[in-house]
């Protein structure tokens, strides 16, 4: 099936000016992006930004109120169904089946793309064995750690060897060994030439992982480009974090002569500076405060963006 005129023939996914309204607020509101083959793109956002919705606009979950959505190839929701065939997708929360054993949970989801057993059967120790669960195919789901469960949730996604994978907050509620294994294993998907489309609240997940991104708010999509370049394009070189009772007022008082910009969160200054010499040099004086001097990151650029208030 051709693409619409004017998508780009190729692309694992494209999304063009998407919209959709709940309740007759626009919680997805134009936006466009497409992913590269064997790339990882993130779409990152604070809660309520859009990105849920995006992902089920984009998986033919959801009927998206105006725009375009072609998914391996094929339009959603018209063609979602055939077009998941070769998508895997890690959703935000684990959805295994406790009744049944990890094998188990394989083969049956196997089932929901015409995989036989008796095909899948063999195929199972290579699979556990990249999401670090070798011998475990007869353990039952309700001893397995929460770890545990969210690797075989990527293990999951895998039986159908899809070249789309969607990958909603994988990492989430994972002590650092585990996010670090998911990280390398999705590297090693990545050098196989799938395609990864990320959601994440980590952003050191995003700079480590993702060759680009997008910051969407209010479902717009606010930037769009390789970490890297986002952030010498929105943020100083590098950050001084100021601590202390007294961070806020001297940040009032001081603040402005040893940095371009100045942010007060809580008990902490955020300076931001292309050269931080005279600002270490001025806080080294100044026993009461407690510093922090690294450069500047996505996250930097994410509460830049898209503000520092909490996000219900």
């Amino acid at each position: 099936m051709n693409a619409p005129p004017g998508l780009p023939l190729g692309s694992p996914l494209v999304v063009r000016n998407l919209h959709k309204s709940y309740d007759g607020r626009e919680v997805v509101a134009g936006l466009n992006f497409s992913l590269r083959r064997g790339e990882c793109y993130g779409l990152l956002g604070p809660n309520g930004a859009g990105k849920t919705t995006t992902l089920r606009c984009c998986l033919g979950l959801t009927t998206p109120d105006a725009g375009e959505v072609m998914l391996a190839g094929l339009p959603a929701p018209e063609h979602a169904r055939e077009a998941r065939m070769n998508v895997g997708v890690v959703p935000q929360f684990d959805n295994l089946d406790p009744d049944f054993t990890v094998a188990e949970n394989l083969l049956v989801y196997g089932r929901y793309f015409g995989i036989r057993d008796a095909v899948l059967k063999p195929k199972i120790p290579a699979l556990l064995d990249f999401a670090g669960l070798a011998g475990k195919e007869q353990t039952s789901i309700r001893v397995l750690s929460g770890g545990m469960k969210r690797r075989l949730t990527l293990a999951r996604a895998l039986v159908n060897d899809p070249e789309l994978l969607i990958l909603d907050e994988p990492t989430t509620g994972l002590d650092p060994q585990a996010r670090h294994l998911i990280w390398e294993r999705l590297k090693q998907l990545l050098t196989q030439g799938k395609t990864i489309l990320l959601t994440t609240h980590f952003m050191d997940e995003a700079e480590r992982l993702c060759q680009r991104l997008a910051i969407i708010d209010n479902g717009r999509t606010v930037c769009e480009g390789a970490p890297r370049e986002l952030i010498r394009a929105h943020i100083e070189a590098e950050v001084v974090e100021v601590y202390g009772e007294d961070a806020p007022g001297w940040a009032a008082r001081e603040g402005g002569r040893f940095s371009h910009r100045v942010e007060v969160s809580g008990e902490t200054a955020f300076c931001y500076v292309d050269a931080a010499a005279p600002l270490l040099d001025h806080l080294a004086g100044q026993p009461a405060l407690r510093t922090l001097h690294r450069p500047a990151n996505l996250e930097d650029v994410f509460l830049k963006l898209t503000g520092r208030e909490l996000r219900d």
